[in-house]
């Protein structure tokens, strides 16, 4: 398969193509550490490597890809102001993958706090794609770099989850310049609707999509016992809310795995 064409892609932007910077590479230790290294790139420079040998996702999990199942790319994006302005950001970016998933046809796809874009299934759901923002400051702004890495085919060999590709969500043979295309698309508006109102004006977005809207959970944190719960969606934030025994608890962090179906009460 022939590395992603930034001429190519260009085309496919239209006129949003001015936008963005784009640099394909044939292999990369990871797409985001790559643009770490660029501190001098402007807003809107795109890394996309056909192959990482050290890609990571939260936590420090690997993320590693091939051009013929994934698509991996990081985008690096400015805001004004600190870090603190930026709660929710990867979860408006999973609204915007999803956006641009459906607008080529995807089916079945959804959202799991924070960062994880899934494939809904009857025997249980299955990741789709991987979201990862790594944030830089200065004193009066902020720098993102966005990691993405999305299955064009399901992964092979012994997996810490079960994963999904898009020849699964109805999107088999993709063209990948399409598809970054239409993605680059809608994280333009959704950054720039983040910018300005922040993740309250795309939080009814990613609701609606939420795969585990008041499904039994369990918070599992390494540094504390595991907390389960009914997911009751996230804050104007971006925070999980987590409905427990004792009230509803708001969440920052930490992995949310699903628990045995139960039923569960609260007063």
């Amino acid at each position: 398969m022939p590395l992603i064409d930034p001429i190519l892609l260009q085309a496919c932007l239209g006129e949003l193509a001015g936008r963005f910077v784009v640099d394909a590479l044939a292999v990369c230790d990871s797409t985001s550490s790559e643009l770490l290294r660029r501190a001098a790139a402007p807003s809107g420079m795109v890394v996309v490597a056909d192959r990482q040998t050290a890609g990571r996702g939260r936590r420090g999990r690997s993320w590693l890809s091939a051009p013929e199942n994934s698509l991996t790319f990081s985008l690096l994006w400015r805001f004004a102001g600190s870090p603190a302005r930026l709660g929710g950001l990867s979860l408006a970016v999973g609204v915007a993958l999803v956006r641009a998933l459906e607008s080529l046809g995807g089916q079945g796809i959804g959202l799991k706090w924070p960062n994880d874009v899934l494939l809904a299934a009857a025997d249980g759901d299955a990741k789709l794609a991987g979201i990862l923002v790594e944030l830089a400051s200065s004193r009066d702004r902020c720098q993102a770099v966005i990691g993405i890495g999305l299955n064009l085919a399901p992964p092979v060999g012994q997996l810490a989850q079960p994963a999904a590709g898009l020849d699964q969500a109805g999107l088999p043979g993709i063209d990948r310049h399409t598809l970054l295309a239409a993605i680059l698309g809608q994280l333009a508006a959704i950054l720039d609707h983040f910018a300005q109102s922040g993740f309250a004006a795309v939080r009814a977005d990613w609701q609606c999509r939420h795969l585990w809207q008041d499904r039994p959970v369990q918070l599992v944190d390494a540094a504390a016992a595991p907390l389960t719960g009914l997911c009751r969606g996230v804050d104007d934030d971006g925070a999980l809310l987590l409905e427990t025994a004792s009230g509803l608890q708001r969440i920052v962090s930490g992995d949310l795995s699903l628990r045995p179906a139960v039923q569960m009460v609260f007063e």
